[in-house]
């Protein structure tokens, strides 16, 4: 082990964040980076304990905790601490595809479940992950990996999200050829549309893509199945074929004033501004730019984060974010301990741009949308909200109550709809002709459908969850699918 006593001589340290109010005038990554020697010593803080509940993956009353990929973090951590760079980024790389993604955009489930987080802050896991895989990028250590021979068996991948290129990636790996179908004009999917780029730049996506084209496979945009490609002629051209296409079913707003100019999916915001912004020839849509609006956002989770970031760049006049769930505590609660994931207030970098440049944090909590309400030409002029507390109905479950006499009209000329997703959309599951569940996510059975060869991964499997979760499914599948290609007659 690197450092014995690291957790208790070296205080948690993270990058300084770029200023808020400069970082608002561009779409860079908003973090910096810590001097070499302080990130070392933050891996040297890694206890490198006996039991590790970072990488136990398990799930404590319905809430995940710990790595779900099972990243042997100790071993890495003294390795990066050491300095036995390309040793330690092997070691990651082993069970984890993409730790240039999860070290940017993951929650770190991790950390929350850090042994030195009982007492003290918990070891700065993500990034040293971050600095590891950045480091093995830029000292040559990433170099194509071709397997040496080929099974001759064809798989396609259709969806190329988190968990269709960990999917990808692991089963070429196993040496089988890979086609991933995307239906879109780039590859990332998630990570590509769905996260703007000063979280996740996309030179980094397309630094991975080009990667693993390079070591054999195969990319086709444009690519949509059930509309312009066949299920049955992808079963007859390959032999197996893996369903990566995410829970891409937006959560709708049913109330009076949703249809009409100026409503927008967050999903769909996004997309078209990361658009805009790869390619400024192609004119941002109208009723996608903030310039100039009062905005506001219906959802606090962090899809609805990345509106107010977004919103920010292009210019609001004002932005609030509209949450109908309680303030989370600013500290664990009896009721949350460890190693369950901590359930307390974070102030992410939106909010910390919002609050710096408007001088209030722009969550509002218990906060309930009624109404879209619109002047006689059909504008939004405003949302009109109620307040809520929650109690248990005649059920016993928990259900929000309106509270009388606290209607309020919040200004309004662009509302965005950020409440999550139902599920799968149902083009792809009907062309395989496909059962779903109660949650209206695709049946498997270790990750295989009814219909042999079929399988699922990632969100339309298990339903809407986190890039890391998403990665080991792909990869999960991917090892159930190299399984059923082996035992293939020849």
């Amino acid at each position: 082990m690197g450092k014995l006593m690291g957790f208790m001589e070296y205080e948690r340290c993270l990058p300084p964040d770029r200023d808020p109010l400069e970082r608002l005038h561009d779409w860079d990554e908003i973090h910096n980076e810590l001097p070499l020697e302080t990130q070392l010593e933050q891996a040297g803080r890694c206890m490198y304990c006996g039991v590790p509940f970072c990488h136990s993956g398990i799930s404590i009353k319905g809430t995940p905790t710990g790595c779900p990929l099972g990243n042997l973090i100790p071993e890495w951590n003294d390795l990066l601490y050491r300095q036995e760079w390309d040793a330690a980024a092997d070691r990651l790389l082993r069970t984890i595809s993409f730790p240039e993604f999860t070290g940017r955009v993951c929650p770190a489930l991790c950390e929350g479940a850090c042994t030195c987080g009982i007492h003290q802050p918990m070891v700065t896991i993500r990034q040293n992950e971050l600095t590891l895989i950045e480091h093995a990028f830029e000292s040559g250590h990433m170099k194509p990996h071709i397997p040496p021979t080929r099974s001759g068996r064809r798989v396609a991948v259709i969806g190329s999200g988190p968990a269709g290129l960990a999917c990808a990636n692991w089963l070429n790996r196993y040496g089988h050829t890979v086609t991933v179908l995307e239906r879109a004009d780039r590859i990332g999917g998630l990570l590509m549309y769905g996260i703007p780029n000063m979280k996740l730049d996309k030179q980094i996506v397309d630094r991975r893509v080009n990667l693993m084209r390079a070591e054999g496979v195969e990319f086709v945009t444009g690519a949509h199945v059930g509309v312009n490609r066949s299920a049955d002629e992808l079963l007859k051209d390959y032999d197996a074929v893996v369903l990566c296409c995410g829970s891409t079913t937006p959560r709708n707003l049913n109330i009076p004033g949703r249809e009409g100019p100026g409503v927008a999916f967050a999903v769909d915001y996004l997309t078209a501004n990361t658009k805009h912004l790869l390619n400024p020839a192609q004119a941002l849509p109208p009723e996608m730019n903030a310039k100039d609006k009062h905005v506001v956002i219906i959802g606090g989770g962090d899809t609805g984060t990345d509106c107010v970031g977004t919103a920010l760049r292009q210019g609001c006049r004002s932005v609030h974010q509209l949450e109908i769930m309680p303030r989370p505590s600013e500290e664990r609660t009896a009721q949350n301990p460890w190693p369950e994931y901590p359930r307390i207030l974070k102030t992410d970098y939106a909010q910390e741009e919002a609050i710096a440049k408007y001088g209030d944090d722009p969550r509002q909590y218990l906060v309930n949308a009624r109404e879209i309400e619109r002047d006689e030409t059909g504008a939004i002029r405003a949302v009109i909200t109620d307040n809520v507390r929650w109690t248990k109905d005649a059920n016993g479950r928990m259900t929000p109550v309106t509270v009388e006499g606290s209607a309020r009209k919040w200004l309004a000329d662009l509302v965005l709809i950020a409440m999550g997703f139902t599920g799968p959309e149902d083009t792809l599951v009907s062309a395989f002709g496909l059962p779903r569940d109660a949650r209206t996510n695709v049946v498997a059975d270790d990750y295989r459908t009814e219909r042999k060869g079929v399988f699922v991964a990632g969100d339309m499997h298990s339903g809407q969850s986190l890039v890391v979760r998403a990665m080991n499914e792909g990869q999960q599948a991917a090892t159930a699918c190299d399984t059923y290609l082996k035992q293939l007659e020849k």
